[in-house]
C-alpha cells in the first residue's frame, strides 16, 4: 500500500505490505526510507498515517492504533501495531518482558571470521562522554546501557565494491541503533550506514544536499542495509510469527552483486 506523499524529506518510500493481521493486532512490512510517526513537527509521510487510512473503518468503530516497536527511517521490515488499547497494554508488557522476538539481515562490509557471535558492548549516546555533531549518534562506552546483540553470518560473496557479507541479526535487548553499532564496533559496519559507516561525514553532507554520486561512491546503497526480517510474539496465550522477504535494493545487491 502507499501513502500519499505531501511535502516529502530529502528521501522518502512511503510504501507498506501487510504482513500478518487479526482483529486485534496487525504486522505490516515497511518500505525504507519511511519514518513510523510523526516527528519534529515536519509534514511528511509516516507509516502510522498508512495503516491509519488501511484501517480507517475499523478506527471509526473504536480502534485506536498504537506502534509496539520502531524502526528507524532507513532500516525496513516488520513493525507490529496495536489495534485497540487492551491489545497495546498485553504487546507493550510482552516488550518490556523481552517476550517479543526479532531477527533482522543486515549487508555488512567485509567477511566475519566468525560464523557466529555475540556483542555485549554497553551503548550510549556519544555527545554524553565526547563531542558530536550528530545528536541521536551512539556509541560503545564502558559508561553505558547494557545490550546484547548476537550475530550469525548467513553467506559472503565478492563484488567490484569489496567483500560483503549477510548477517543475521538478533537483539537481546532494544538500545538506539544497537545492531548498527555493535556491528560498526565489531569492524563489520552494515553498507550504506551514513553515520556509522566510512564516515559521519557523510550523513552530515547528505542532510546538507542529499544523495550524490560521491556518496553512492562510498556508501553504495542511498539508506543503510538492514530489513527486520522476523518478528515473533505472544498474545492470548498463543505465539505468532511474521516474516517479510528481502526488500529490493538488498535482494538486487545480492543477486547481482553490484
Amino acid at each position: 500500500m502507499w501513502i500519499p506523499i505531501s511535502e516529502a524529506p530529502i528521501a522518502c518510500f512511503p510504501h507498506f505490505e501487510v504482513a500478518a493481521e487479526s482483529g486485534d493486532w496487525i504486522v505490516v512490512d515497511k518500505g525504507a526510507p519511511l519514518i513510523v510517526h510523526p516527528s519534529n513537527g515536519k509534514k511528511e509521510p509516516c507509516l502510522l498515517e498508512g495503516v491509519e487510512a488501511l484501517l480507517s473503518y475499523e478506527i471509526a468503530n473504536g480502534a485506536a492504533l498504537s506502534l509496539v516497536n520502531r524502526l528507524d527511517r532507513e532500516t525496513s521490515g516488520l513493525t507490529l501495531v496495536a489495534k485497540h488499547k487492551r491489545a497495546a497494554r498485553e504487546l507493550g508488557r510482552a516488550m518490556q518482558r523481552r517476550l517479543i522476538h526479532k531477527e533482522y539481515l543486515a549487508i555488512v562490509q567485509e567477511w566475519p571470521e566468525w560464523t557466529e557471535t555475540a556483542c555485549t558492548a554497553p551503548i550510549l549516546r556519544q555527545g554524553e562522554v565526547a563531542e558530536s555533531r550528530i545528536w541521536v549518534k551512539q556509541a560503545v562506552h564502558p559508561a553505558g546501557k547494557a545490550c546484547t546483540t548476537v550475530f550469525r553470518k548467513e553467506r559472503t560473496w565478492n563484488t567490484r565494491r569489496g567483500p560483503l557479507a549477510l548477517v543475521r541479526c538478533i537483539p537481546e535487548t532494544g538500545r538506539m541503533h544497537q545492531i548498527r553499532v555493535h556491528l560498526a564496533h565489531l569492524g563489520h559496519p552494515i553498507l550504506g550506514d551514513k553515520i556509522y559507516g566510512p564516515s559521519e561525514h557523510c550523513y552530515l553532507e547528505y542532510i546538507q544536499h542529499g544523495w550524490s554520486r560521491e556518496l553512492e561512491e562510498r556508501l553504495v546503497l542511498p539508506r543503510h542495509a538492514l530489513h527486520a526480517c522476523r518478528l515473533e510474539f505472544p498474545f492470548d496465550e498463543e505465539t505468532f510469527t511474521a516474516e517479510a522477504p528481502l526488500p529490493e535494493d538488498m535482494r538486487l545487491l545480492l543477486e547481482t552483486g553490484d
